[in-house]
């Protein structure tokens, strides 16, 4: 059936969301109470709020595919132009072994979980990193909502914080808000966290706007806005809207102001992250996701190896590897790892084999993820690939699996319908099945 097409219950009935025994009868029941179906469904979405593990994601993105080998899936025992040019280290989990460069990560391991079998269909970076944003494959018709602005159209804001937040800007079209409100957007840092000058574009007022002068603005848009609503009513009047009070708090709010304040962590702690772009950038999300931010993602590095594998990795993963053991130590030290959920993923895996430029090319038939928190089992690895590294041997994991996974550790029905322009309902994620596996 063409999921653009308007969908009734009698062409398509397995299409929407079985109704269990307890759930029918209980429909029954509040019918009875004169509550509405609406009533109903809003009562078991506040259920699966309350229910979630996770009350905030980090997102970790590795952009250009980096290579399950030279990280978290080495294969020692494999021949050299599969092994390539490093070695291999123990973990703290008995028989699981990373990298040779990735030795803070190796210490966490027990508090983490590889996934080594995730896979799909999508070679070309721009599929790929969509299918990793939005749970869906690339569709020529519809533009999907990521990830983080879909948990900004069911969770909303909190503490005066936008609900997700960019590290250090919006990095491609794919994690923007699809057919949903630009309201869904991402507030982009707009700077890098470890520049020396780094200041959140657009959070402090200007110099000749004194407090009085701003709430007076702030009124008379009110008013203006008031006005055009009367006139008008559109979807681009409702996220500007949406827009400048997301941006009044911001400027007004000290608490919200004091998120982004990254001069407020001790030295000591940005040693230990590293003061680079990883490590800034990992402290920044800790620090957003503390205050009340819902969903911070951020990328780091540049993995796509055509040639000299081994100079790529040495230039980018040590940093990454001491950024993401601090971000989980502080995490837990905090006592915040079991509701933050931290997710690391790439757009696809690299091949089996080192080319003739001693690199490797793009491989989306079975790569690596790490999850963390928020649920997530500790000191496990899920699936696993094939003694070289070309296909899942065990338990592979789709895109739709691992969305609906994630949605439901933060309390989100992923088989809900989202409307799309033109009223046609499109799943948030379509065919995706919970992996109990994962989650501890």
């Amino acid at each position: 059936m063409n999921e653009f097409q308007p969908i009734t219950w009698y062409d398509d009935p397995s299409h929407f969301r079985k109704v269990s025994r307890r759930e029918f009868l209980y429909v029954g029941l509040v019918g009875g109470l004169g509550l509405t179906l609406g009533d109903f469904f809003k009562l078991r979405a506040e259920e699966a709020l309350q229910e979630a593990k996770a009350k905030a994601l980090i997102h970790i993105f590795l952009p250009g595919g980096i290579s399950a080998h030279e990280s978290f899936d080495p294969k020692p025992f494999a021949p050299v132009e599969v092994r390539g040019p490093f070695g291999s280290i123990p973990t703290k989990v008995d028989g699981v072994y990373f990298s040779e460069l990735m030795k803070e990560t190796a210490k966490i391991a027990d508090k983490i979980t590889i996934v080594r079998s995730m896979t799909h269909g999508e070679a070309a970076h721009e599929r790929g990193t969509h299918n990793m944003f939005t749970g869906y494959k690339p569709s020529p018709a519809i533009q999907y909502p990521s990830i983080g602005s879909v948990v900004s159209h069911e969770l909303g804001s909190r503490q005066d914080l936008p609900p997700y937040v960019c590290i250090p800007t919006q990095p491609n079209p794919y994690a923007g808000s699809g057919y949903l409100s630009n309201a869904y957007g991402p507030f982009s840092l707009g700077g890098d966290p470890a520049n020396a000058n780094f200041t959140v574009r657009d959070l402090t007022l200007s110099p000749d706007v004194d407090h009085e002068r701003f709430q007076q603005r702030q009124n008379i848009l009110a008013a203006v806005d008031a006005h055009f609503r009367g006139l008008e009513k559109s979807d681009a009047l409702d996220a500007m809207d949406s827009f400048y009070q997301h941006a009044y708090s911001l400027v007004s709010s000290p608490k919200a102001r004091e998120a982004f304040n990254l001069k407020a962590e001790p030295d000591s702690l940005k040693d230990e992250y590293g003061r680079n772009s990883a490590g800034m950038r990992m402290l920044m999300a800790r620090r957003l996701v503390e205050g009340g931010v819902r969903f911070a993602s951020m990328v780091y590095g540049g993995w796509d190896h055509h040639t000299n594998v081994k100079g790529g990795i040495e230039k980018n993963l040590p940093q990454f590897d001491k950024a993401y053991a601090a971000l989980i130590r502080d995490l837990d030290r905090r006592g915040m790892l079991d509701s933050t959920l931290v997710m690391v993923t790439t757009e696809f895996g690299r091949t089996p084999k080192i080319n003739k430029d001693a690199g490797r090319d793009h491989w989306p038939r079975v790569f690596s993820i790490a999850l963390a928190g928020g649920g997530i089992k500790r000191g496990s690895v899920y699936g696993s690939s094939d003694p070289t590294g070309a296909e899942p041997d065990e338990n592979p994991l789709s895109v739709e699996d691992f969305a609906t996974t994630i949605y439901r550790q933060l309390g989100i029905d992923a088989s809900k319908k989202l409307m799309s322009p033109g009223d046609r309902p499109i799943d948030i994620v379509r065919g995706g099945q919970f992996v109990p596996e994962l989650i501890a």
